[in-house]
């Protein structure tokens, strides 16, 4: 497996977990970036995956204060935002449950994907926001995700104002599914990983993608996408049959992951 420098990578008992390593800050770099593209990459051949966790390694200082500020000028700011929105396509594509382990800041870019995040848990010490507006620009893929997450109001005020919100405040919002002290994150982490690696994969990955439809356009339309999802191609699985076979068994099911 490639060996990165800013990030540690690793893949274990059907879980990837990327673990920023850029201290002080995990301030994500282009270089940083492609690290982390490569990384979802690899995932993306993993057929059998459950889950991928993003988390900060011991000794850094926050889960990622954001986009490197340098990268922003003329010069390098068409790669910077190619980097860091190749790491979204990615994780729409690999369609994997996202795990976002928070302890510390996440800003700005960070909050991004922490908003990309489809379980979040953070630590009382995690901080969120999107200040970029004080740099005189604006989140994009905050202003796509925020308002579905929390609401067209909050979310304005957050990209709007840049203003900081504690763990309460972003569990209160629905940007965060559960707070635990620094010392339970990893117990916490691992009883939601438990759960997941008792599914199937293969299912996982179709449950996230109908997720993802349900986003675009009208219901009605939607619903023909997911419709077409489940019945030519979820139903076509064996670990759909699987389950199925099983409850009505009143057994445990043996997925496949396929």
């Amino acid at each position: 497996m490639k060996e990165f420098q800013n990030i540690k990578f690793r893949i274990e008992d059907r879980v990837a977990r990327i673990t920023f390593a850029r201290p002080p800050l995990n301030i994500l770099n282009i270089a940083m970036m492609r690290e982390i593209s490569a990384a979802l990459n690899q995932c993306a051949l993993q057929r059998d995956l459950a889950a991928i966790v993003f988390d900060a390694a011991e000794g850094t200082r926050a889960f990622s204060a954001g986009v490197a500020v340098e990268e922003h000028v003329a010069e390098t700011v068409f790669q910077m935002l190619d980097s860091f929105h190749s790491i979204f396509r990615a994780l729409v594509q690999i369609s994997k449950p996202v795990i976002g382990v928070i302890d510390g800041p996440a800003f700005g870019g960070g909050c991004e994907l922490v908003a990309a995040c489809d379980i979040v848990i953070a630590s009382d010490r995690a901080r969120f926001g999107q200040p970029e507006i004080k740099l005189g620009v604006f989140p994009p893929v905050a202003a796509i995700l925020l308002p579905r997450l929390i609401g067209d109001k909050k979310a304005r005020e957050m990209i709007l104002l840049g203003e900081i919100i504690d763990t309460n405040e972003a569990l209160r919002l629905g940007l965060v599914n559960q707070v635990a002290p620094s010392s339970e994150l990893n117990q916490q982490t691992e009883a939601v990983l438990a759960k997941l690696r008792g599914l199937s994969s293969s299912s996982l990955q179709m449950t996230r993608t109908a997720l993802e439809l349900g986003k675009r356009g009208n219901f009605e339309s939607a619903l023909t996408e997911v419709e077409n999802l489940y019945l030519h191609e979820l139903m076509q699985t064996p670990d759909a049959t699987e389950g199925v076979k099983a409850f009505m068994d009143k057994r445990k099911p043996e997925w496949r992951n396929k």
